[in-house]
């Protein structure tokens, strides 16, 4: 792949064109000195198909810990032994104050996350609703949930509720998944994009990058997420937590990481693509630099087992990029 090369595909996509998985996996191959020609190209796409506001969520850790899936990533599943924080549920009115809290600091969308498989039987949900309902008479927020799996019937009453997107990752490429869990199956994961999906909610899916997958996987990844239609694309880079599974896993490097955000954007060009858990840790320095391959969402402060970064910094490299948090 050479810098006519992406110029060409760049401009296929500006042309409101599809790439394929050879196309995208050409980028893939890219050197080094041509990942800033992809990443501006990124950037363009992002200007003209979804324009120059960057989605700021915030998220609310409302249970964590205790998790009977085996997330080969996750620092919350009773499969490892790490130093997460272990907690019931937040009572409504505490989860409501940490609306208003992000709400203060900036942020004009909220995500509630539960640790647990889902919410099927479980006896939490109605508590978990009577806090959205809480969310959404006293703050502007606009509401997202992250709760796992969900029936149909609970997706429907979310969206009652006042829930807007759903957030539920698939993580990685469906080839590559049984490497990384093996309690649930993909198509489970997917059950539960559909059941939010027929009842008119938003959906905020992605996973995460630097597991072990390949390009392959990636790119597979990519063109799945564009095939079911998601909103909102969180990508993680993995933060190898001691007592995980993948404790031990070199994470990928900045460059790797614009490349790969970059090509996402090729793929999904409308998308909100949101870098998410680990960036501060692996782009280090050069965080600023997803805003300008194709990046037009953040999650901003803590993240369910880890901190974030300073949120007005984050809104000062929105505004240095020339974007507009919104």
């Amino acid at each position: 792949m050479n810098s006519l090369d992406i110029v060409s595909l760049g401009e296929k996509v500006l042309a409101g064109h599809e790439i394929s998985a050879t196309e995208a996996l050409a980028l893939a191959t890219a050197q080094s000195t041509d990942i800033p020609l992809i990443a501006a190209y990124a950037n363009k796409i992002r200007e003209h198909f979804a324009g120059q506001t960057v989605d700021m969520c915030g998220i609310i850790s409302a249970r964590s810990g205790m998790c009977s899936e085996d997330c080969k990533f996750c620092a919350q599943s009773v499969h490892h032994q790490t130093n997460a924080p272990v907690y019931p549920l937040l009572e409504p009115e505490t989860i409501l104050a940490a609306a208003k809290q992000a709400e203060a600091q900036g942020a004009k969308r909220a995500s509630i996350v539960t640790s647990g498989k889902g919410m099927d039987n479980d006896p939490q949900f109605p508590a978990i609703i009577a806090a959205i309902q809480a969310i959404h008479r006293e703050t502007r927020l606009k509401i997202c949930a992250n709760l796992g799996t969900i029936t149909p019937d609970q997706a429907k009453q979310l969206a009652a509720a006042g829930v807007k997107r759903y957030a539920h990752n698939i993580e990685t490429s469906r080839r590559f998944y049984p490497e990384i869990c093996t309690t649930h199956p993909f198509e489970e994961r997917l059950a539960t994009i559909k059941a939010a999906k027929a009842a008119d909610l938003e959906l905020c899916t992605g996973g995460i990058m630097g597991l072990g997958e390949t390009w392959e996987d990636r790119v597979d990844m990519a063109l799945t997420l564009r095939d079911i239609g998601v909103h909102s694309v969180p990508i993680n880079i993995l933060n190898p937590i001691k007592g995980t599974a993948l404790e031990s896993v070199v994470p990928p490097t900045p460059l790797d990481c614009i490349k790969t955000f970059a090509i996402f954007r090729f793929i999904l060009p409308a998308a909100v693509i949101r870098p998410a858990g680990g960036r501060e840790i692996n782009m280090r320095d050069m965080q600023g630099a997803l805003m300008l391959a194709g990046a037009n969402g953040l999650i901003i402060g803590n993240y369910l087992t880890f901190t974030g970064r300073n949120t007005p910094a984050d809104f000062t490299m929105v505004e240095d990029a020339g974007l507009i948090p919104s």
